[in-house]
């Protein structure tokens, strides 16, 4: 998993609430469970006209020029700026795969809903909750600037803006530690390999028939 200490990127602003994981990464997209892949398909039901299908190309599928993310002045964006509970809906983990596979590092919002919250911090996203009245404001200043970017700095707990205005975010201490060192639950794990090994040399001597190692 990548670390995340500090992010300065364009801001992209989902200007509605309530977005649910099926908008984030349809149904249809959900056979895969490689990572990637996912995110030309990222918010496909309103970024394009059509319908979209598993493994289909997205080269010239008619896109919804109303659609923030096909707008020429947030292209690049890695900050999504979003609104009330967001990734509400399924539990899908396929959500933020989808928003980590299109480019987005982090997403900003009031309120997030709690397993999509859980899962970006195993994926490498970092969610941060503001007040709906600083979000009311970086939403004004995104619109009045082309290319508007925010910094987030993990470290400090700040969203910082290009005027130099922080906002402080809570973030749980253990969460933290693991965006900051790219620690997912595999290397979590990992980084108990040698104790684990121990045990396992221990009850295979002390019950081999489960390791086949007495045959009938």
């Amino acid at each position: 998993m990548n670390k995340f200490i500090q992010h300065t990127g364009i801001v992209a602003p989902l200007d509605r609430a309530n977005v649910d994981t099926d908008m984030i990464i349809p149904k249809q997209f959900l056979k895969s469970i490689k990572r990637s892949g996912f995110g030309v398909y990222l918010f496909d039901e309103i970024r394009y006209l059509d319908e979209g299908v598993a493994d289909q190309d997205c080269t010239n599928r008619p896109l919804n020029k109303d659609f923030v993310l096909n707008q020429a002045r947030y292209q690049q964006s890695s900050v999504l700026l979003a609104r009330t509970n967001f990734g509400c809906g399924s539990s899908r983990e396929h959500a933020p795969w989808a928003l980590e596979d299109y480019g987005f590092r982090t997403v900003i919002a009031p309120s997030f809903a709690d397993i999509f919250y859980n899962n970006c911090f195993k994926n490498g996203i970092l969610p941060v909750v503001l007040n709906e009245e600083i979000v009311d404001q970086l939403f004004t200043e995104c619109a009045a600037q082309e290319g508007y970017e925010l910094c987030v700095d993990l470290e400090q707990q700040q969203v910082v803006t290009p005027s130099g205005e922080r906002f402080d975010f809570e973030v749980e201490e253990f969460r933290k530690h693991c965006l900051l060192n790219g620690l997912d639950d595999i290397d979590l794990t990992l980084q108990n390999v040698d104790d684990i090994s121990a045990f396992e040399a221990k009850h295979k001597q002390q019950s081999p028939w489960l390791f086949g190692a007495i045959k009938g």
